[in-house]
């Protein structure tokens, strides 16, 4: 499982995540994450909002209800045997 590391530009602080999946739809490239990679764990659902032409990506979390719930199941898909709680 691959491990990233994000930057919060509001805490300036580092938060280590395990990647889950990756998928791309409609363009935007989202991935699903999670802050352990044993057991139950809170996982998240983040869209890349950066340019084609950045050179870093940009990750926010996805909170409108509509965008998760369809993210949720193509990463449910993906991922047989996990169920995604939102």
């Amino acid at each position: 499982m691959e491990k990233i590391r994000f930057r919060s530009e509001d805490m300036r602080e580092e938060v280590d995540f395990f990647v889950l999946e990756q998928t791309k739809i409609n363009g935007i490239s989202y991935i699903l994450v999670t802050d352990s990679e044993e057991g139950d764990a809170e996982c998240l659902i983040l869209k890349d909002t950066s340019g084609e032409a950045a050179s870093d990506s940009v990750y926010e979390v996805v909170e409108d209800d509509v965008e998760l719930t369809a993210v949720s199941k193509v990463f449910e898909e993906l991922l047989e045997d996990i169920e995604i709680e939102r």
